[in-house]
């Protein structure tokens, strides 16, 4: 903004606002003012002109307005109000109004409280209800903690993550991923509009170099045959259901380990993993077909039917991690149990014509395109059940074909 006359723009420094101790009132420009009292108190002042207030008491409509001190507000921050408010004036807007209004919106704090509070009884993780509004204690308050949220913006959300962004790139990613929820909840509620910031942020933050982690995969034209001697098998009940489950739906190790029997909707043939068991802390849906089913009956005779689909021989405990790749070690198969989620892509890519994002919404893969992210509305359901169907009958028709695996397969 252009200055007008002899009103000044941007003339103080954070150095004159710190220093300055003799009592008075500092132009900036654009009607902000520092106040200094006589005690030594600085304050930040707001002086424009609102057509909206002019009334016989009022009859040039100015306004004083007060932005808080400058222990809380910092000198940036006092510019951009005044901008914002003035702006706010010149278009015929009322700043008071609008200022009031923004009192009643929520902090950051108290939205994450909120988002918090609501989804802890759903958490059956106990660990991860404690870790969630922690991460955002130690990251995110010291910055926006105290920001109304519609007032949040990307540079916020860039000032928390840059100083982990490299270093602790796992733990930058939870809190990007658990300040949007918070920004989300906010949306929703009305407290916000716009785009989130925590999702705009990408370009402002460098490229993380994460050493990529390749898990060597069976051949997916090996896999039906390895289901069916899976199935013939002497390996512990709970292990040979749990492994082949794992493969008929593109499972993470994890996700199949914490499954429970609440988890499933045996009616509607759907795995509603919780996000708080999910990589990337969304709520995945997993259609279930026919074999899945029947694995599901077929658990409920290990336990009471009441806790953890695939049980230990401890009550009430899941299976170990390394209980799956036992089974591919004694085989001596140099591949892991997550490589099954690859054998699946491949065979997705190579032997069908589904599209590639329900393919990847199968794996629960984080969309990383931001333009394709903010279209996607949908998790694609109905046609990632038709996809996993589709897999169950290669996996389950292919192996009545003993197929000798590949011995360059084999661990040497």
């Amino acid at each position: 903004m252009k200055p007008r006359g002899r009103h000044p723009i941007n003339a103080l420094s954070a150095v004159q606002v710190k220093n300055l101790k003799k009592a008075g009132k500092y132009a900036d420009g654009n009607g902000l003012y520092l106040i200094v009292d006589p005690s030594g108190a600085k304050r930040w002042m707001f002086r424009t002109v609102v057509q909206a207030r002019k009334s016989p008491r009022n009859r040039t409509g100015r306004i004083d307005m007060w932005l808080g001190s400058t222990q809380l507000v910092q000198l940036a921050e006092a510019r951009e109000i005044a901008l914002r408010y003035r702006k706010i004036a010149r278009e015929g807007g009322d700043p008071v109004a609008l200022k009031r209004t923004e009192k009643e919106r929520p902090t950051f704090r108290q939205a994450a409280q909120t988002v918090h509070e609501n989804n802890k009884k759903a958490w059956s993780n106990g660990k991860h209800v404690n870790q969630w509004i922690t991460t955002l204690e130690t990251y995110a308050y010291p910055v926006i903690g105290d920001k109304r949220v519609n007032q949040i913006a990307t540079a916020d959300i860039e000032s928390i993550l840059q100083p982990i962004w490299l270093e602790k790139p796992e733990t930058a990613r939870r809190v990007r991923q658990r300040i949007r929820a918070v920004l989300d909840w906010a949306t929703s509620a009305g407290h916000r509009e716009g785009a989130n910031p925590a999702i705009t942020v990408g370009p402002g933050l460098p490229k993380q170099r994460a050493k990529v982690k390749h898990h060597r995969a069976m051949l997916y034209a090996e896999v039906p045959a390895f289901v069916r001697s899976l199935n013939e098998s002497d390996a512990a009940n709970a292990v040979r259901l749990a492994l082949e489950w794992t493969i008929l739906t593109a499972a993470r190790t994890s996700e199949t380990l914490g499954a429970t029997f609440s988890e499933i909707d045996l009616e509607a043939a759907v795995w509603t993993v919780p996000p708080e068991r999910m990589k990337a802390d969304v709520e995945h849906r997993v259609p279930l077909a026919g074999r899945c089913l029947e694995i599901v009956e077929r658990a409920r005779g290990l336990s009471d039917g009441q806790g953890f689909v695939f049980p230990s021989n401890r009550y009430r405990k899941p299976l170990s991690n390394v209980a799956m790749l036992q089974i591919l070690r004694r085989r001596e198969l140099d591949c892991t149990v997550h490589g099954f989620r690859s054998s699946f892509r491949d065979w997705a890519a190579e032997q069908t014509s589904f599209p590639r994002d329900v393919c990847e919404a199968a794996l629960a893969h984080v969309v990383e395109n931001k333009v394709e992210a903010a279209y996607r509305r949908s998790d694609l359901f109905g046609r990632r059940r038709a996809l996993m169907e589709a897999w169950e009958d290669y996996v389950g028709n292919a192996a009545s074909t003993v197929v000798q695996l590949s011995s360059a397969r084999r661990k040497p």
